[in-house]
């Protein structure tokens, strides 16, 4: 479905992703995983179309992303990005309809269409009950199932997402996790997503893919891939994988 051939990137003068080639399989769950600095953020914007490599090309079933207008390859594709904003007070209903831009003319109303989209994405995300409050008076959690509704009504086959859970509390991480994998398995939408925690790598995602010194390290089902060796090479620090009989593995750092 989704396609790096050779991606390279430089910010700032300084190379971020070097001679990246990762092939993601249609209805694939997959984690990026690297310390930070290591590329995870710019092969995300990469994938996406946001980032222009300086060589190598990123294909959409078959088509280099920077030959397909906007519009269409928003109906593909959403990005939620890492820590996103908005800069006014708007409703959480106006916030999710941004989402349907993709399917509207400029200033057009919303259709009939567009509003069974944002109530389904309202609904998955758990955020109806506040729709007609203000985005800024929102938790971190509910501010970012906002922006996930959001990216929902556009439809997508293909989701990415950047650090979704990074500074929220356990029990929305969780609620974050436990949706993006419902969609994938429910919907069969693809998925790949930038993740700090290790654990929730190893037990949410099908894939991984860690990233080091803006290298690909490895790329493979999740079980088989995510090891210690693995993670004392990409981070450099000791590890263990903990798996007891009848209970989810976990990956304990610094043992």
């Amino acid at each position: 479905m989704l396609r790096a051939e050779q991606l390279e990137c430089t910010l700032r003068g300084r190379p971020a992703l070097r001679g990246i080639s990762v092939e993601i399989e249609a209805g694939d769950f997959v984690g990026v995983i690297g310390p930070n600095g290591a590329g995870k953020s710019t092969l995300l914007r990469a994938l996406v179309g946001i980032l222009r490599p300086s060589s190598g090309r990123v294909l959409l079933n078959d088509r280099d992303i920077h030959d397909i207008p906007e519009r269409d390859r928003a109906r593909q594709i959403a990005f939620l990005s890492q820590n996103p904003h908005i800069g006014f007070g708007f409703r959480v209903i106006d916030v999710v309809a941004m989402g349907r831009y993709p399917y509207r003319r400029r200033l057009s109303p919303l259709t009939a269409e567009d509003l069974d989209v944002m109530h389904d994405a309202l609904e998955q995300t758990g955020t109806v009950d506040f729709k007609d409050r203000l985005i800024t008076e929102l938790s971190g959690g509910e501010r970012q199932r906002v922006f996930l509704a959001r990216a929902l009504a556009q439809e997508p086959k293909l989701l990415l997402l950047d650090e979704p859970i990074a500074n929220l509390d356990v029990r929305y991480q969780l609620d974050i996790l436990d949706l993006v994998k419902s969609l994938n398995e429910a919907r069969g939408m693809t998925v790949v997503m930038a993740i700090h925690d290790l654990t929730w790598a190893l037990r949410y995602c099908r894939s991984v893919l860690a990233v080091k010194d803006g290298r690909l390290a490895a790329y493979g089902p999740a079980a088989v891939t995510l090891t210690r060796s693995l993670v004392e090479e990409v981070f450099r620090v000791p590890a263990r994988v903990v798996g007891v009989e009848g209970e989810p593995a976990r990956i304990d750092i610094g043992t």
